[in-house]
């Protein structure tokens, strides 16, 4: 028996390398291998830092008699859910249609052909609580396939059917005002009033749905849902779900957001760093910038996916363990492992928030931080044709395709980039990236092989779907002046799933907040000037405003030489021979007369 994980990129995948099961990685030979025998496949996702994929592994996986029971009945597949974002939604979408408790490890039943006839999530060895045995459940498929195998295929192609027409969206108009104030109140509805947040245990972030709440329409029109969000930030920023150190866990396994499932997420901390930035809170703002930046920071400039859950105390695995110590007593520990998978969506993440919190509280090292990532990400996350993969490790890529989300949401990183550094080029490469992006990209070649639905829907799960993402970004190029396509893109996304948002507003909170800001004219405010510090400048960065520029009449023109119309006619304006320079205050595209006294200009809309 031969295990062909150790040589793959993903630390998860690595973790099973020493299993006694023959597992292989997600790729053309598990299939071939399952239509050689003419066994179902076992797909088992999951990822690093998941805790319940480790006891799964300890219980399950490691046991030479499970073990052979998989090796004996299936062809065994491993998929790191963050390497393959598509191949775990095309199988979470499945999976629905037998459980409704989801999440990882996520275990999965199909045919040779990768079509879905049964799944599950987490199965102990021994029968407990309601569940069976893992090698029960074994016991079952296989039995099932051997006996009952048409009907079984049939399920699965009932299944892959069903999932394919669920794909399909019905283009409606965009959500007026009146449905997004809606939207905001129904989410509005949901919020714990005890201890802050929405709904009951477990109790997550929701880090999008914020952002949503945190929209200038919903603030004016619907100011008591708005409040909502602040109350939300303010209760996990002194709770238990934030550490000492700055950076959030994953959720609360209890409604009063104590007993964190401690797993520390690049996603959820960089979201959170923008809630906490839109909301004034420059404490957590600060606290979350430091973990990125010291914790989760890799060699190189890059950001990891995410830091465990579980570390070595006293020899033994603790879940939470090193966590529950005080910073002080952490000294001599060995901290829970950081899973240092470059995720090129997950690091446009990091990179939009920390440029955009640098630029606004006038921190060069975080934007210096941002600008690491992304030098980081061009070079290493790339093919040799120049498209973009998904991850890499240790400066080594993935085969993996960088997915619609990805591509959207490293170009809106680069974009905030630009305006914070005021360096045009990132806003170039920016926009290179989310034409590719709107053209169309390819999905997984093994589900587009099979005719297995990659996206039955445009939810939000821990970050922004893909349609969320590449509207967000078309709308941060349209109000740099890229044009009036971008905009159309950004609309036309959310005309495709508005019916779908506005019905199931907790679950669109990205796709709502494009809706909102489509509605609202942008202010934009550009700075000529060749002091970036001065008091120009910091009166500009204290408005509010949805683009604040900094930049030197040279990186004016050649914001304008590469097409931002935002910049044209700047930089010649912006008198030269007043190195204070000025500021031009504009609304959707309309500027007022530039200003030189701080005092004129406004800090409100």
């Amino acid at each position: 028996m031969t295990n062909r994980l150790a040589d793959t990129l993903s630390p998860y995948l690595r973790a099973h390398a020493d299993n006694p099961v023959d597992w292989y990685p997600w790729g053309d030979a598990a299939f071939a291998e399952a239509e050689r025998r003419d066994v179902p496949m076992l797909i088992s996702i999951g990822y690093s830092t998941c805790h319940w994929c480790h006891v799964m592994a300890r219980e399950s996986f490691a046991d030479p008699a499970t073990a052979a029971l998989m090796n004996e009945g299936f062809v065994a597949v491993k998929v790191d859910r963050e390497e393959h974002p598509e191949v775990d939604g095309a199988y979470m979408a499945a999976a629905s249609a037998f459980t409704q408790n989801l999440g990882w490890p996520l275990t999965v039943f199909t045919t040779p052909r990768g079509r879905t006839f049964y799944a599950g999530t987490y199965w102990p060895p021994e029968s407990r609580g309601g569940m069976p045995a893992f090698r029960e459940v074994l016991a079952a498929v296989q039995e099932a396939w051997t006996q009952r195998r048409q009907q079984a295929e049939e399920s699965a192609d009932a299944v892959t059917d069903a999932l394919r027409r669920a794909a399909a969206s019905a283009p409606s108009d965009l959500p007026d005002a009146a449905a997004i104030t809606a939207a905001a109140r129904a989410i509005a509805a949901r919020e714990d009033f005890e201890f802050g947040g929405f709904g009951g245990a477990p109790k997550f972030p929701v880090a999008t749905t914020l952002s949503f709440l945190q929209a200038p329409l919903v603030e004016r029109e619907a100011p008591d849902a708005a409040a909502a969000a602040a109350r939300a930030l303010a209760a996990m920023a002194a709770s238990d779900l934030h550490d000492d150190d700055g950076g959030f866990f994953r959720y609360a396994t209890r409604r009063d957001w104590s007993v964190p499932h401690y797993e520390r997420m690049l996603t959820d901390n960089a979201q959170l760093l923008d809630v906490a930035l839109a909301a004034g809170d420059e404490a957590t703002v600060r606290g979350v910038a430091s973990f990125l930046l010291t914790t989760l920071r890799r060699e190189g400039g890059g950001f990891g996916a995410a830091q465990d859950s579980e570390s070595w105390i006293d020899g033994t695995r603790s879940e939470g363990g090193y966590y529950l110590r005080p910073l002080a007593e952490r000294t001599g520990l060995e901290p829970p492992a950081v899973d240092g998978k470059v995720i090129t969506g997950w690091n446009g993440l990091a990179i939009a928030a920390l440029a955009r919190a640098g630029a606004a509280l006038s921190e060069p090292d975080w934007i210096s931080g941002a600008r690491d990532a992304a030098a980081f990400v061009l070079h290493v996350n790339r093919d040799s044709t120049g498209m973009l993969l998904r991850a890499s490790l240790d400066g080594s890529a993935s085969p993996a395709r960088a997915t619609t989300a990805d591509v959207a949401l490293l170009a809106d990183g680069l974009f905030a980039l630009a305006v914070a550094t005021g360096e045009a080029r990132w806003a170039v490469e920016a926009q290179g990236f989310l034409d590719l992006a709107v053209a169309g990209l390819e999905g997984d070649p093994l589900l587009a092989a099979r005719g297995i639905a990659t996206a039955p829907d445009q939810t939000d799960g821990d970050l922004p779907s893909g349609s969320a993402a590449l509207a967000h970004a078309a709308l941060t190029a349209w109000r740099l002046g890229a044009g009036d396509r971008y905009r159309a893109v950004a609309e036309e996304a959310v005309r495709t799933h508005a019916a779908a948002a506005t019905g199931q507003p907790f679950a669109h909170g990205s796709l709502l907040r494009v809706a909102a800001d489509l509605l609202d004219g942008p202010r934009q405010i550009v700075v000529v000037t060749d002091e970036p510090d001065g008091a120009l400048a910091a009166a500009a960065r204290g408005a509010d405003a949805d683009v604040v520029a900094i930049v030197s009449p040279a990186q004016a023109g050649a914001f304008a030489e590469a097409g931002f119309e935002l910049f044209e006619g700047k930089a010649d304006a912006s008198g030269r021979a007043d190195a204070a320079g000025r500021a031009f205050d504009c609304r959707s595209f309309v500027c007022r007369l530039p200003v030189t006294d701080p005092a004129e200009l406004s800090r409100t809309r």
